[in-house]
């Protein structure tokens, strides 16, 4: 057991010491909006897509010349604006309707775990990367209608404390310095994960889901 322990301590230094980790800042403005799970009865619509914006820090830890494994820590804002509209028969006959727009506003820390292939040069000084993989988020703030509080409750409560999303995205990094990158690319965000249950409850549906989606035009510095 002991020289199992001292092999594989062994293999994780020298794996590091080959390894080479890049930590930078990243800038995300976004234009983010929502996609639905629902019968078209409830006619869910997106009534339009918002400019939001993602800040914060990436490592590139790479463990062969042209991979690297991804991860880091950003803040994000995403939500967008939607709308619903549902007209039913009670039991008595009587019509009812359930109608509402919401703009939604959510603010998430975003652990994101992916993979990055980057190409030789393509020009002097520049490469060209792919990224794929998730992200793991945690909900820290909210708003509905630029309201935090609605009937007595705070709006974070309505959603869901933790989502899952993927992404998948390119761009390119342009070597200025011995040790400095600058990079830019476009990033596509698709939410996995139910962000709260107010309209299956609202609707009487366990089958209603909405989710979060995104497209990030991303840029900043590597060191």
């Amino acid at each position: 057991m002991k020289k199992l322990t001292l092999l594989m301590l062994f293999f994780i230094a020298g794996f590091s010491a080959m390894a080479q980790i890049e930590i930078g800042l990243q800038v995300s403005p976004t234009i983010a909006g929502n996609r639905f799970i629902a019968e078209d009865r409830y006619n869910f619509e997106k009534e339009s897509n918002s400019l939001r914006l993602g800040v914060g820090v990436i490592a590139d830890y790479f463990f062969a010349q042209n991979y690297a494994f991804s991860t880091g820590l950003m803040y994000r804002s995403k939500g967008a604006e939607i709308s619903y509209n549902y007209t039913r028969q009670d039991a008595g006959g009587a019509t009812v309707t359930t109608s509402g727009t919401d703009d939604i506003t959510l603010q998430y820390i975003e652990l994101p775990v992916s993979l990055k292939l980057f190409t030789n040069e393509v020009a002097p000084g520049t490469i060209a990367y792919f990224q794929v993989g998730g992200s793991l988020n945690t909900k820290v703030a909210a708003q509905v209608n630029d309201q935090k509080v609605i009937n007595g409750e705070r709006a974070t409560k309505r959603f869901n404390i933790f989502e899952a999303d993927v992404l998948l995205g390119g761009g390119a990094e342009f070597q200025i310095g011995q040790s400095t990158k600058l990079f830019g690319g476009i990033t596509y965000h698709r939410g996995l994960t139910d962000i709260d249950d107010y309209y299956e409850d609202l609707l009487g549906d366990r089958n209603v889901s909405v989710k979060n989606n995104g497209v990030s035009i991303d840029f900043g510095v590597k060191f």
